[in-house]
């Protein structure tokens, strides 16, 4: 039986770029188990790769056949942005094990729903002196900056990833991602390939 690795941390952590490396990595075999959102589309993003771009109104259609796992909402300065797990066809435990990429409460609503022995946390984590950095640089890469949405979101992480909340999630193995990303990658790699039974 398959499992759903779900990659996870702080804003900046790396944990995106962590999560493409993983996934190009062919002895692991992993398929991408790709998240919603209704956020706006940002520079060298592309639909369907790092989360299906949809509309206020899809997701209401979507919630209304049922097929939204877990949802969460941020009051963002552009206003309300909507993140989102759905139930489909196209995820098979039965035959493939699968990496996805989210939030700690998204993280939790997966794991009730498939089953804490199928749901497997890896959780990235770095020191917010060099996340800061990475997202102030990559804010800049935007076409129209927002320094005031790095700050809220910055912030916002200090209270949905606090100790507490990642204790109550049964997480207690950490990746450290502050110098060398590739050990980081590494270490991940090596993981998930013992927790597939991998040698």
């Amino acid at each position: 039986m398959g499992k759903i690795f779900y990659v996870m941390g702080k804003s900046s952590s790396g944990k995106d770029t962590i999560y493409e490396e993983i996934l190009s990595r062919k002895e692991l075999n992993l398929t991408p188990l790709i998240m919603y959102t209704t956020r706006p589309i940002r520079a060298k993003e592309t639909d369907g790769v790092q989360y299906h771009f949809v509309t206020e109104e899809t997701l209401h259609r979507m919630q209304e056949a049922g097929k939204v796992i877990e949802l969460r909402m941020y009051n963002t300065v552009h206003g309300p942005w909507y993140y989102f797990t759905a139930d489909s066809d196209a995820v098979d435990l039965a035959a493939h094990s699968y990496l996805a990429l989210g939030t700690l409460e998204s993280y939790q609503k997966l794991k009730s729903y498939y089953g804490a022995d199928r749901v497997v946390p890896v959780y990235i984590e770095a020191d917010d002196d060099k996340r800061l950095e990475r997202y102030i640089k990559r804010e800049k890469k935007q076409e129209v900056p927002n320094y005031e949405e790095v700050c809220r979101r910055f912030l916002a992480d200090q209270k949905d990833f606090s100790e507490e909340n990642i204790a109550e999630a049964g997480i207690t193995k950490r990746f450290a991602n502050n110098e060398d990303r590739q050990i980081c990658m590494d270490e991940v790699a090596a993981y998930i390939a013992a927790q597939m039974g991998q040698h």
